[in-house]
């Protein structure tokens, strides 16, 4: 299907690939279908994505994968609140969070609390806000990656 996206213009895009928050996602509750986009230039394996309402194309929303960022990321999550993905392993789940991308990229922050899961068997979405403070709203990236690069001697 040909859509209109806010920054990859027009993208012909496989019925497939669209995903489904029948609850909306938090801010844009009444968008419920979405698809996942990313620059071709940098292939899939770029680091930041976009989550694209084809309900709105003025909507798109920054989304990183946060493993990149904490390896060992795992919320506590209530099974009630994923009961609308479906019937799932957990190897059929992919998990974003939202990227927030400033002037000043010192303060590129990322919204660990809430995180987008989403069932790669059905394309059923959902996105959660996770139990406990252990994860911040606000994690800073720019931060995580400078400790990363030093713990590997790369500055």
């Amino acid at each position: 299907m040909l859509t209109k996206t806010k920054f990859f213009g027009e993208v012909n895009l496989d019925d497939s690939k669209v995903l489904t928050f029948d609850e909306g996602i938090l801010g844009f509750e009444d968008y419920k279908r979405w698809a996942i986009l990313y620059d071709e230039e940098e292939k899939q394996d770029s680091t930041i994505n976009w989550l694209q309402s084809l309900d709105e194309v003025n909507v798109a929303i920054p989304i990183v994968n946060p493993f990149v960022l904490v390896p060992d990321y795992n919320p506590v999550v209530n099974d009630d609140y994923l009961e609308c993905l479906g019937d799932f392993k957990d190897e059929d789940l992919i998990v974003m969070n939202t990227i927030t991308v400033p002037a000043d990229v010192k303060q590129t922050t990322c919204n660990l609390r809430a995180p987008f899961i989403i069932n790669l068997k059905n394309n059923k979405g959902v996105q959660i806000v996770t139990e406990g403070d252990e994860y911040p709203v606000r994690f800073n990236v720019y931060e995580s990656v400078q400790k990363m690069k030093k713990e590997k001697g790369e500055i």
